[in-house]
């Protein structure tokens, strides 16, 4: 008689639905799984929190190159020889505004000392981030010259720290979607062409006589702008203060400005640049340190120059002897004291060397003629008078061609150098078939209303700004530190300009040019006499893209090599390149690059 095993029966059937659950727990899993995957998926791709998190991932790669020199290293070769195919990252979005050598947070550890911590105090480039500087929320194409003189849109610099301190005084205000600017300063709230014609009792102005002239703490620079209707460029500058950004506020208005701090150094301009000196409530303290900032300006102003300085301490109340040392240092200088109006007090600069060495009670000395006193690059300040004897050529206002002919005129200054007469002519001839040739031909904006602040980097004598003189532009001629310095023969053709060294950051805010042009781009990074680069390629296109208004051009002529080396980084700066010939007339295997800025932005999230 068989028998049934019901206990094995019963335990395969317990086996067989123990395994369809383990099954259908599997299969629960991986669907779940599946499902997981596809919602992350499309919070990703979709949602800001895909934005944010991919952003943060790419700061947090960022972040890691610039804290990791070897890794940065490699990042910038693999850029270089085109072998990174994406553009470089955008820089967080708090550095919209970032000034590498300007830097509150870095420079507030520094001494205060004659306010050094207030100048140029530039990272390594190992220690900066490789990125690029992304634009403020809202961000529109700037107001056209000369609408922009009056009014800028708000967005761009949406800082209204200055109009909340100082609309009462006729800086600026907030008008709707713009900032407003009246015209006025502290010292002149009724507007600065009052102003002017107030000082125009004094001194030549508008009459050729006055070309260049320096505006030191200028505020929002409606001083310097109000004397280009009389035929006078004025460079302003200002530290980076607790005003905030009113360097950057100049020039979006189109008006020529950079930042600096005169602390323990030379400013970065040649002896005898500048035909009227202006400090307007500047709060510079001339008489300190025995005079040492007196004899900056007096090395900056030419002779036969005129210095105006309104506001404390020209007969200020309780600053009775601040006011009798600032006379006794002029007269020191044999300056003489030409008018007291109110609390403005305009000196001109004696046409020759000064009464010194007499005695006087600043210990006040010439220089010795082996200080030359137009290097001037990170150049600590001198305790010294500049001699005019210690200038070869002739400096003085008066004696130099008045404006508009010193700009064609070969400067007395060239003429100490060697083949200078031909050399300048020849450059003038060149600049001036270059520049038609951009216009007519490559069809640059150039004389349109969209351009106005330009930059030559390598500016040697100033003959692309020269050739440009009939355009609404001004131009900032720099010469690079290591290569010969005729920024002297710049300013006396009465253009102006600045030294600098393009292995680091220029001292202006982003977004402040619409175009830059360089000749010979390589050799601004390279020794002296060598093939050996001092600094990278990339680091100077970012900074160019740095300083660059979204839309704005950058042109670049080199040799066939380097113009494909700059398209190669172009592309990851997110500029859109064409390459073109260079001019029939020109000898030479240049070529060049038209490159143009485009406007991107971040992530909303990344905001």
């Amino acid at each position: 008689m068989g028998h049934v095993n019901i206990s094995a029966s019963s335990n395969s059937k317990r086996s067989n639905n123990n395994n369809s659950t383990r099954q259908w727990k599997l299969l629960d899993i991986v669907s779940g799984i599946f499902f997981l995957l596809v919602f992350l998926f499309f919070v990703l791709v979709f949602t800001p929190l895909g934005d944010s998190l991919a952003a943060s991932g790419r700061q947090t790669l960022l972040m890691s190159a610039s804290s990791d020199p070897k890794q940065r290293q490699r990042l910038v070769a693999t850029i270089e020889a085109g072998a990174h195919h994406q553009p470089i990252e955008s820089c967080p979005a708090d550095a919209v505004d970032n000034m590498p050598c300007e830097d509150p947070r870095r420079n507030s550890q520094l001494s205060r000392d004659m306010n050094f911590y207030r100048e140029r105090h530039c990272p390594k480039p190992d220690e900066t981030p490789l990125c690029l500087i992304p634009i403020p929320v809202g961000y529109k194409v700037s107001v056209q010259w000369p609408q922009s003189y009056h009014k800028i849109w708000h967005a761009n610099m949406p800082h209204n720290k200055i109009a909340d301190r100082k609309g009462h005084q006729g800086w600026m205000k907030e008008e709707g979607p713009y900032f407003i600017f009246p015209g006025g300063g502290t010292m002149f709230p009724d507007g600065a062409k009052q102003y002017i014609q107030k000082l125009g009792l004094y001194i030549p102005i508008g009459q050729g006589v006055l070309r260049t002239a320096l505006d030191m703490g200028c505020g929002v620079a409606s001083f310097g702008g109000a004397l280009l209707s009389e035929g006078i460029l004025a460079l302003s500058f200002a530290p980076r203060d607790s005003h905030k950004s009113q360097i950057q506020f100049a020039l979006e208005r189109g008006i020529p400005a950079f930042v600096a701090m005169l602390g323990t150094r030379r400013l970065p301009f040649p002896a005898f640049s500048f035909d009227f000196v202006h400090c307007s409530r500047c709060l510079i303290p001339f008489t300190a340190y025995n005079a040492t900032y007196f004899m900056e300006v007096d090395r900056l102003l030419r002779p036969g120059g005129y210095l105006v300085i309104s506001g404390p301490p020209v007969q200020w109340a309780k600053q009775d002897k601040e006011w009798a040392d600032l006379q006794a240092v002029a007269r020191s200088l044999c300056y003489d004291l030409i008018a007291v109006d109110g609390n403005t007090a305009v000196w001109k600069k004696p046409d020759a060397d000064s009464c010194l060495p007499n005695q006087n009670e600043f210990g006040l000395e010439l220089c010795t003629g082996s200080d030359d006193p137009s290097h001037a690059w990170y150049f600590p300040l001198k305790k010294c008078v500049t001699g005019a004897a210690s200038v070869k050529g002739e400096a003085a206002v008066g004696k130099i061609p008045k404006w508009p002919e010193r700009l064609t005129k070969v400067p007395s200054r060239a003429v100490a150098r060697k083949n200078a007469i031909d050399v300048f002519e020849a450059d003038t001839k060149r600049w001036t078939r270059r520049v038609a040739y951009y216009k007519n031909t490559l069809n640059l904006k150039l004389g349109t209303p969209a351009v106005r602040n330009v930059m030559d980097m390598n500016a040697f004598f100033g003959g692309f700004a020269a050739a440009l003189v009939s355009d609404p532009v001004w131009v900032m001629n720099v010469i690079p530190n290591r290569k010969p310095l005729t920024l002297d023969l710049i300013y006396d053709r009465g253009l102006i300009g600045v030294y600098h060294d393009w292995c680091e950051p220029f001292s202006t805010y982003p977004r402040t040019y619409d175009f830059i042009h360089v000749s010979g781009i390589e050799s601004l990074i390279k020794q002296p006499g060598s093939r050996k680069s001092r600094c990278s390629l990339v680091d100077l296109m970012v900074e160019m893209d740095r300083i660059l208004r979204p839309d704005g051009t950058v042109v670049i002529r080199d040799t066939p090599e380097v113009v494909e080396k700059v398209v190669r980084i172009a592309h990851t700066v997110r500029w859109t390149t064409s390459v073109h010939e260079k001019e029939p007339e020109s000898h030479g295997t240049d070529k060049i690059v038209v490159a143009v800025k485009n406007l991107w932005d971040l992530p909303s999230a990344a905001h």
